[in-house]
């Protein structure tokens, strides 16, 4: 997809914990953002489109309402949970 002429980049700095568990998040049909963030390495802001946080935070929002496995359980939802908050509110104010 490509950007329209009013469509607008937000600028993200996704480092530490909150970088961990984006890559390990499982992201259907993200036309290539799974693979954008896969060779993302947290040294300069990360450009996200609207459409890109649309993605995001659904993948966001399905785990963290999964329930927790005994077997294999998250290592980090503090940091699902803030980085959730964080693209949330970039996509209120866009």
């Amino acid at each position: 997809m490509r950007p329209g002429k009013y469509d607008r980049k937000h600028e993200f700095l996704i480092q530490g914990a909150e970088l961990c568990e984006l890559k390990e998040l499982d992201l259907p049909e993200s036309f290539g953002l799974d693979r954008r963030i896969e060779h993302y390495q947290g040294k300069r802001p990360l450009g996200l489109y609207r459409w890109d946080l649309d993605g995001l935070l659904a993948a966001l929002s399905l785990e963290l309402d999964r329930p927790d496995d005994y077997y294999s359980p998250r290592a980090n939802k503090r940091a699902i949970k803030k980085l959730h908050g964080r693209l949330q509110a970039e996509y209120d104010s866009a």
